[in-house]
């Protein structure tokens, strides 16, 4: 039997819709007629139909009675995560939304849905009284809080017992003493967990941060004591830092968590970020279900994840497992929970904090053992024990998590973008990849939430197979209306320390000092772009003559044979000399002399474009393509815009005038939508380069916007509380 391109009996699986998991049939395209999601099922390997069944068939038993609905106390794909599990299990599922989440996947997917509120996450997402109302309303009998919002808010928790609605997490005491980070701390000392020097204590203000930031010594992490996501997170370097970050933190806080209490410990420079995974229940049973490497990171929130780590050796591992069962263990956890470390180059270790919640990056964890986390949440929520011991968890292959976002990676590793997805597909058809998303075409990236696209898992034998997957993965992800990240996250993946598993927190600011810039082309990568964008641009040329002549065509078309097509190709300010011809699929391009050849179907109605360019596989993609000659083509993860011609037009257009750049040296422009919480200016001020103008809150960060120049404020065009989007103008000076 040819294992390769495996098409199993009926009976042996049961494929499931990517978005709802309903069940569908075998070929063509198939409509969910339950969320109206429309996905294409090829043929599958034996591997890749083992990972897309570990959310389908992960053990349950049908027998095994836990709850008949289930309200989802979130949004988005945590929220679509949850309901798919609660499907296999056969539990009704509730979902809420705000009113500009109405339309959204988690709400087509959830068997109830109720509005709890207008789109700011405080007056929806964070509604307790809504929230509450809505599981009276349709008689849920728990909740799964899912990550963020209420998902470690203790007083939601007494608020659902108090009513007799089981929370699907642990009892609120583990909630306060791991939720707390300062209590956490003195905990996990307690439970001889190592722990990072620091204060165990509150700060109160400013002037106080910076006493105790003297007393530990520079560098210090200034942090939300309720905090988590990155949120709330300040490295400071000396007492101006200390400052900045002791406003920007306990503001962060306050607006996400609700709680402005900060801590100060020490800040271990280039640690690696490691985190176990760990699952206990109500019976006093607790594994360790191994490690992720998280230590990929911006602005402390993670990027790339994958499980195992390169770098930990069985030793090593289990040392972690041990002390995060063992500080488990001492708040007797019952829920799935994830203990964070810091690492550093000798393997040392120290207790980061708990997170008593699912993580975002649970799929990688999942990939690698077999485990369903949201089941075994379930099943612990209910009162069952746990059904595996420490030596049952395996590590079986390799898994790599990246976190898709609408973000411009070419600002600060990726600042929020928002926008309509015109268009969306996802990469499931090909082998080993798995996307956890709440979205599809025409869904709304908003100012209000997370620029989460989608998490995107790919899984295989073993690290260079699940990274090689990725990187296709990541080739055949069609993501229009928004910007999006994934030119760095492929840039990630291929970088050769990453390969080689040489990372720590710090890999983006050390790998790319200057910004993210983009794939650097090698010259035979240039060769290859430029071939194909002047293939592609004869085959739209070709497309336009085309004439299907009617029968009763009374003038006769004259099709113009041109064997060579000269053009002119600017790539990156340099001018090529190109000479294409063509013979059916395949074109025979010439770039300053080399030649190559390029083979495809030519399906120019399709978002996605495989090409051979003399063997080499390429999957491209044309994302727009200007009359003038003005082309966008994503290569090799990036975006790369190219002016092709014909060689006459090419030499008329020398008398074109061009646009005058925008002197933006007097003007400070928002680099991304958001919210504008603080204005320090006014006309008629003088400013300094590097002084603070404003602040400007986006998906719950806040970011100081600062001059470019010395000068006097000439005109101030926003004020607090303004909604401002990409680009408009903030502050002009003189």
């Amino acid at each position: 039997m040819d294992t390769q391109f495996w098409r199993p009996p009926f009976n042996l699986l049961h494929l499931l819709c990517a978005r709802c998991c309903l069940m569908l049939g075998y070929n063509g395209e198939h409509l969910c007629l339950h969320c109206g999601y429309i996905q294409h099922v090829p043929h599958y390997s034996r591997q890749h139909l083992m990972v897309s069944r570990s959310l389908c068939s992960a053990g349950y038993d049908s027998n095994e009675k836990t709850f008949d609905k289930i309200l989802i106390a979130n949004r988005g794909e945590i929220a679509c995560r949850v309901i798919k599990t609660c499907k296999k299990m056969g539990i009704k599922t509730v979902a809420i939304h705000s009113d500009v989440d109405a339309s959204s996947v988690h709400v087509k997917m959830a068997d109830e849905a109720v509005c709890v509120g207008p789109a700011p996450t405080s007056k929806s997402y964070l509604n307790m009284d809504a929230i509450m109302e809505a599981i009276k309303k349709t008689r849920a009998q728990a909740v799964h809080p899912g990550y963020g919002f209420l998902s470690e808010n203790k007083e939601f928790a007494k608020c659902l017992a108090a009513e007799d609605v089981i929370f699907i997490g642990p009892d609120t005491h583990a909630i306060q003493a791991m939720g707390d980070k300062i209590e956490s701390k003195l905990l996990a000392k307690k439970a001889k967990v190592n722990t990072i020097p620091g204060f165990d204590g509150v700060v109160k203000d400013a002037d106080e941060a910076v006493r105790i930031a003297r007393e530990i010594g520079y560098p210090v992490m200034i942090k939300a004591s309720a905090g988590g996501g990155g949120k709330g997170m300040r490295i400071a370097w000396d007492d101006e830092e200390t400052r900045d970050g002791f406003r920007f933190s306990s503001q962060e806080a306050a607006s996400s968590f609700g709680d402005d209490r900060l801590l100060i410990e020490k800040f271990i420079d280039n640690p690696r970020h490691i985190e176990i995974q760990v699952l206990g229940d109500k019976h006093g049973n607790a594994l360790w279900l191994n490690e992720r490497e998280c230590s990929i990171q911006r602005r402390n929130q993670k990027v790339v994840e994958e499980a195992p780590s390169i770098f930990l050796d069985s030793e090593t591992r289990r040392a972690m497992g041990e002390q995060a069962v063992a500080l488990a263990k001492a708040v007797k956890y019952s829920s799935a929970g994830t203990v964070e470390f810091l690492v550093d180059s000798k393997k040392n270790f120290y207790f980061l904090e708990m997170n008593t919640r699912l993580q975002v990056e649970h799929p990688v964890t999942e990939c690698i053992t077999g485990l369903d986390l949201v089941q075994e949440m379930i099943r612990v929520a209910k009162g069952y024990p746990l059904r595996h011991k420490q030596a049952d968890i395996p590590i079986n292959g390799w898994a790599v998590e990246c976190r898709v976002y609408a973000e411009d990676p070419y600002k600060s590793f990726g600042l929020p973008s928002v926008g309509r997805l015109s268009q969306y597909q996802e990469p499931i058809h090909l082998p080993g990849v798995r996307v956890d998303s709440g979205i599809q075409p025409g869904s709304d990236i908003s100012i209000y939430y997370d620029p989460m696209i989608s998490k995107l898992i790919t899984y295989g034998s073993d690290r260079t197979e699940a990274l090689k997957r990725m990187e296709d993965a990541l080739d055949n992800y069609v993501i229009r209306g928004v910007t999006h990240n994934i030119a760095l996250l492929r840039e990630v993946i291929i970088n050769s320390r990453f390969i080689e598993g040489d990372i720590n927190t710090k890999f983006l600011s050390d790998v790319y000092p200057d910004g993210f810039k983009g794939h650097k082309l090698t010259e035979n990568e240039r060769n290859q772009l430029l071939a194909i964008a002047s293939s592609l641009f004869v085959a739209f040329q070709l497309r336009a003559q085309h004439f299907q002549e009617h029968e009763n065509s009374r003038v006769p078309i004259i099709q113009p044979q041109v064997a060579n097509w000269q053009l002119s190709v600017k790539l990156h300010d340099e001018v090529h000399t190109v000479v294409a011809s063509n013979s059916g699929p395949t074109f025979s391009v010439e770039v300053d002399g080399s030649k190559l050849n390029v083979t495809s179907t030519w399906n120019l109605a399709s978002p996605l474009l495989s090409v051979s360019v003399d063997g080499t596989p390429r999957t491209v993609q044309c994302l727009s393509r200007e009359a003038g000659g003005n082309m966008s083509i994503q290569f090799l993860g990036t975006v790369y815009k190219v002016h092709i011609l014909t060689k006459l037009a090419a030499e008329l257009n020398k008398f074109m005038l061009e646009k005058a750049a925008e002197d933006t040296s007097s003007i400070l422009r928002s680099p991304m939508p958001g919210v504008v919480v603080t204005v320090s200016v006014k006309p008629g001020d003088m400013v300094a380069e590097g002084q603070e103008i404003c602040v400007i809150e986006a998906m719950k960060m806040q970011n100081s916007m600062t001059a470019g120049k010395t000068g006097k404020v000439k005109s101030v065009r926003c004020k607090a509380g303004d909604t401002v989007g990409e680009g408009d103008l903030l502050v002009e000076l003189e």
